[in-house]
């Protein structure tokens, strides 16, 4: 497979529309989109040294905007529902103000959170069909059902050791599949 080599000197003509277009479907203001590719352009630049060749240039431009839409969803409802209530309040012993601060909840989530999140989803059972039957069934029950190894290696009758090398072929197999279907 040959290595794939970046030319950031190109990317505004090559990327720039196409980066531009999928990050204003995800957060619908044209201001913000500009700056998230913006960001993204800059992230890239500095991290030139990661980049190892196994990915085309768009496909990791494209893992780095991702990421900096979560980041920009994240800063938004970390701030959101955020509201100060206070109270002065004046006695005869003592005289005040009291203040609370009321967080977020973190189960309101909006839709582009919802989009992510089926997104993100729809990403990992594609990956997770690809795989070979005991590499999906090891790699369910460890990291998505949580089970412990021993619970595992007793259901499907197999070694902690097997365990282990089965698990970590899924998730060599599952992060090659993520990065191509996701990032």
């Amino acid at each position: 497979m040959p290595k794939h080599t970046i030319e950031p000197e190109k990317w505004i003509d090559r990327y720039s529309d196409y980066l531009f277009n999928y990050t204003i479907s995800r957060v619908n203001d044209r201001e913000m989109a500009k700056d998230l590719v913006q960001d993204t352009f800059v992230a890239s630049l500095k991290s030139m040294k990661n980049f190892k060749g196994e990915a085309s240039e768009r496909t990791w431009l494209i893992s780095i905007l991702k990421r900096k839409i979560i980041d920009h969803y994240r800063k938004i409802n970390s701030k959101k529902g955020k509201a100060e209530v206070r109270m002065d309040f004046n006695n005869d012993e003592e005289e005040g103000s009291w203040l609370e601060e009321r967080v977020a909840d973190p189960f309101d989530k909006t839709a582009e959170d919802t989009m992510v999140n089926d997104e993100l989803g729809e990403a990992i059972y594609t990956c997770l069909d690809k795989l070979p039957t005991k590499q999906a069934d090891v790699f369910k029950m460890k990291t998505i059902e949580g089970l412990d190894t021993e619970t595992i290696c007793n259901e499907l009758n197999i070694t902690a050791s097997n365990l282990w090398v089965i698990i970590h072929r899924a998730r060599t197999a599952m992060a090659e599949c993520m990065e191509k279907n996701w990032f």
